[in-house]
This record gives C-alpha cells, structure tokens and sequence, in this order.
C-alpha cells in the first residue's frame, strides 16, 4: 500500500490529511494544534493508547464519557450529550479505504453522531492497519474484526464477545453494533482531519 496515495485520496475527498510513522508523534502534533479550547472524545482504544485524554487535558478542557475520565456525578448519556457542545471532537475509524473513505459502527450512537455535526473540528486518529483495499473489505473489518475485539475487550455478553471471531447480527441487549456510517466526503460545516499512524494500533 502507498501511504501517499492514500493521503491524497483523504484530501480528494476534502478532508485534511496527516501521517506519523509513530503514535508519540502523532500525539505531539495533536497536542500542538490542539491547545485552550474545549475536546470531547469518542470511545477509542486507538485514543487510549496514546493516552490522548490525559496529554490533551493539560491545555485544554477535555470531556469524555469513558468511566475512568467523566466526573462521578454523570452518568455516561449526560456525559456523551456534554461532547456534542464541545468545539472540538476526537474518535477513531473502524475501518478505513485506499480511496479515502471510512466506516464506523456504535451502539449508543454518540461516536457516530459527533463525527457528523457541530463541532468546529473533527479528528479521525487511526492506525495504517485499518485500511482495507476497497469499501467492502473495510465494512468486513469493521464488522467481523473490530467490532467482536471491541465486545470482547468491553466484556459484553455478546456471541461476537465470546467466540471473537466474527458478527452473529446478534439480539443481544448488550450489542454494540446498532448503526454503522460509511463516511465518504467531508461533511459540510465542519474542519476534518485524518490522522493516520504507521504504528498497528486499537481494534
């Protein structure tokens, strides 16, 4: 895969596009773009990873619904609701395309619904191993890669959860697949960057 294809692809389709071979500098450039403003974040182990919150709270305002980040007090919808008012907004992809597209699945909807609208900026941090040649390869990652790592590590009472191995388009009502988006330009109204690091990273 041509990593440089793959940029000019993202900025075809409107979006601003950035490669770090490495997450520390793909964090360091975050945190210097990223400064005295309000963040909220989208549930990510690729976020995780870089320890994103924590090195972005030290000049910002971060909110996150993730139980070891939100106040006591909220539960995690308040919390979610308070990202949507928040002037920047950072999540991973599931699963992206060499033509520039990406794919995300959520099961409450607060990920998805925050990369469409309302923020002044959204990052979409992921790593080079989720790109997938075309769009049905990335919707077969998100599906039936990511999605069952992502119940396991959550330790849903999913049948994904507890084979690990694919999608059963399970009932469960612990299922953290209820909608997927296909982004395939920049939304209108919004700046949005790709972030993507040469580091294999997240789900």
């Amino acid at each position: 895969m041509d990593i440089s294809k793959v940029l000019k692809a993202f900025e075809h389709n409107r979006y601003k596009a950035s490669y770090f071979a490495t997450k520390q500098e793909a964090a360091d450039y975050l945190c210097s773009e990223i400064r005295g403003t309000v963040v909220g974040f989208g549930g990510s182990h690729t976020i995780e990873e870089m320890d994103l919150v924590n090195r972005l709270a030290e000049n910002n305002t971060c909110i996150s619904p993730e139980m070891k980040y939100r106040p006591a007090e909220k539960t995690f919808n308040e919390a979610a609701l308070d990202t949507y008012m928040t002037d920047v907004f950072i999540l991973s992809a599931n699963a992206a395309t060499e033509d520039g597209k990406m794919v995300n699945i959520d099961g409450t909807g607060n990920r998805v619904g925050s990369s469409l609208f309302g923020h002044r900026k959204v990052y979409f941090v992921f790593s080079e191993n989720k790109i997938m040649p075309d769009l049905d390869s990335a919707i077969e990652r998100a599906r039936n890669v990511a999605s069952p790592m992502n119940a396991k590590g959550l330790e849903c009472k999913t049948p994904c959860a507890a084979a690990g191995n694919k999608c059963y388009d399970c009932s469960s009502p612990e299922r953290i697949c209820n909608a997927m988006v296909i982004h395939m330009k920049r939304m209108e109204g919004s700046e949005m960057e790709v972030v993507i690091i040469g580091e294999g990273m997240g789900y």
